[in-house]
């Protein structure tokens, strides 16, 4: 299989964003060696958008397989990827934003982001690396000012893009009430079993592009779930495809981009073989009226027994749950 193309989209602010990129997470955590090894290789198949994050801990090795990628002529510039990292909670506050971001672009040495992206939306005591994070730690966000310093972030070429991941519509929409620059993105969980309709439909709305993560499922038993759906099983023998790419194709259809998550050199063909096909309506159809139930729950998140600004899963998703 030959390099593939991967389609792009077009972001509110004009920059564009491939419909398809790789997750750089891992857990249980691996080798820095597995990482760079798996994104040298993504890049050889044609993957330009790879996802990172200061907790994930992939930055490092992503910005040498990017240097490696450049050395062995793989992409002719830095300029051919998007790359994307999130600002950790320890560093959600208006004066810690930029030099949060500046951490990131040192361990990828690298001179500017694609797209950096509120990791939750909440804050923890700042200067306290650690996760899961204590319940005591966690502290409320101020929306506006942790958005002004994100666009500053913007204005001085630090980052082409800002945006938010696991944000609802309500907490989303406080950040659109103030932002002078609106987010690009909202990152979140999406699959079949949990299909985020109405978010989907508020940040398409207000020009806000979802990324899905997780597309198959974030814990094992989501995964497993998934895999032994009856219809997705139908669908998939139907098309001659694998279970994950109707997974996948169907994320695509309802207008967003997605992140896939393998360092198999197999699977990572797969996750790109899902463009040349369609569902037709009724599979599409029944596919939407799956039950819902949201697999990743956010507990880390939440400090019920503590004293922090969210003390039930209710508070975390606004009701999107």
């Amino acid at each position: 299989m030959a390099s593939l193309s991967i389609p792009q989209v077009n972001l509110c602010n004009g920059h564009k964003i491939p419909i398809l990129g790789m997750g750089t997470f891992a857990s249980p955590p691996v080798e820095s060696e597995a990482i760079k090894h798996a994104v040298l290789q993504a890049i050889k198949l044609g993957y330009r958008h790879f996802d990172t994050a200061v907790l994930y801990q992939s930055e490092q090795p992503l910005g040498e397989a990017i240097a490696q990628a450049l050395e062995r002529g793989l992409i002719k510039s830095r300029d051919e990827l998007f790359i994307t990292s999130k600002l950790w909670c320890s560093d959600a506050y208006r004066d810690l934003v930029v030099s949060g971001l500046q951490r990131s672009l040192r361990n990828l040495k690298l001179e500017y982001l694609d797209l950096y992206i509120i990791h939750w939306p909440v804050s923890s005591k700042p200067g306290i690396w650690e996760y899961p994070i204590k319940a005591d730690d966690f502290l409320p966000m101020d929306f506006k000012s942790v958005w002004e310093a994100m666009e500053e972030c913007q204005r001085l070429g630090l980052t082409k893009s800002i945006g938010v991941s696991n944000f609802s519509c309500k907490k989303l929409a406080h950040v659109l009430a103030v932002a002078k620059i609106p987010p690009a993105v909202n990152q979140v969980e999406m699959n079949p079993f949990w299909q985020q309709k109405k978010l989907v439909e508020f940040c398409k709305a207000n020009g806000v592009t979802v990324t899905a993560y997780a597309p198959l499922g974030r814990t094992t038993s989501d995964i497993d779930r998934l895999f032994q759906c009856d219809l997705l099983k139908e669908i998939a023998n139907k098309k001659g495809k694998t279970l994950a790419q109707v997974c996948l194709r169907w994320i695509l259809e309802q207008g967003v981009s997605l992140l896939v998550k393998s360092f198999h050199e197999v699977r990572m063909r797969e996750n790109l073989e899902i463009f040349d096909w369609e569902l037709i309506e009724e599979e599409s159809k029944k596919i939407t009226e799956i039950p819902q139930s949201r697999g990743f729950l956010g507990d880390d998140y939440i400090s019920s027994d503590g004293n922090g600004p969210i003390k039930s899963l209710e508070e975390l998703w606004d009701g999107e749950i």
